[in-house]
């Protein structure tokens, strides 16, 4: 098994390194997440352990552009930080398993075998509705030959309507697609957020996409508004 370690904590680094080869695995490590792309861009792993927190761009965006430049590799994500929004970031934006520190190098080893005997991710096939393209791993959406820049909420929703294109979908479903289900149910948030989305994927194009159904929800047209 070969791995890639990408942690810039030199003694933190050291200790997976020594651990993971005392287990038989061959490891290589990367200080930064621009390191990272480079050798995993030229190497071929059987995984790879990613931190977070790392000088330059962070493993967030290390991740995402890891999927974008077509590593496939499964990625562990390692990080001090627990709260759900960043386990949700992480698996969002391509990794496959997370592990808060402090962490046991027992767990740690047992997760990367895991992994590995799952095999390297597939990549999650684009959704076309008319000519709106979504790619979920890379989180990137076009109309025609355009990109347009979502925000992480307004990715979401178009995702939820791209994936029922003529399916009406109600409030509350929108709202347990993007936000927790404790939010509060009251809130306008929906419909500031629907009128965000008219104004980048309708507006430009002088194309009408997002119907709002009265009474019912909000419903994506199966042309994609053509």
């Amino acid at each position: 098994m070969r791995v890639l370690v990408v942690e810039d904590e030199v003694k933190m680094a050291a200790l997976i390194r020594r651990g993971l080869s005392e287990q038989g695995l061959a490891v290589d490590v990367a200080g930064s997440g621009e390191d990272a792309l480079a050798k995993a861009g030229g190497g071929n792993y059987d995984a790879i352990v990613l931190d977070v927190i790392l000088p330059g761009i962070d493993g967030f965006e290390t991740c995402r552009k890891l999927r974008i430049d077509g590593v496939w590799s499964p990625v562990l994500m390692l990080t001090a930080r627990g709260a759900l929004e960043d386990r949700v970031a992480g698996l969002d934006g391509g990794a496959d398993d997370y592990l808060t520190k402090p962490f046991s190098f027992a767990e740690l080893l047992a997760r990367l075998r895991a992994l590995v005997r799952r095999g390297q991710s597939e990549r999650p096939a684009q959704i076309e509705v008319g000519d709106l393209k979504l790619d979920p791993a890379t989180r990137q959406v076009w109309r025609g030959e355009t990109e347009i820049e979502l925000s992480a909420k307004e990715f979401t929703l178009l995702e939820a309507f791209m994936r029922h294109p003529g399916s009406v979908l109600t409030r509350t479903q929108l709202l347990e697609q993007a936000w927790e289900y404790d939010f509060e149910h009251r809130s306008n948030v929906i419909e500031v957020y629907i009128r965000y989305l008219r104004r980048k994927i309708d507006v430009p194009f002088e194309v009408s996409s997002l119907e709002t159904i009265r009474g019912a929800g909000y419903r994506l047209r199966k042309d994609g508004g053509r």
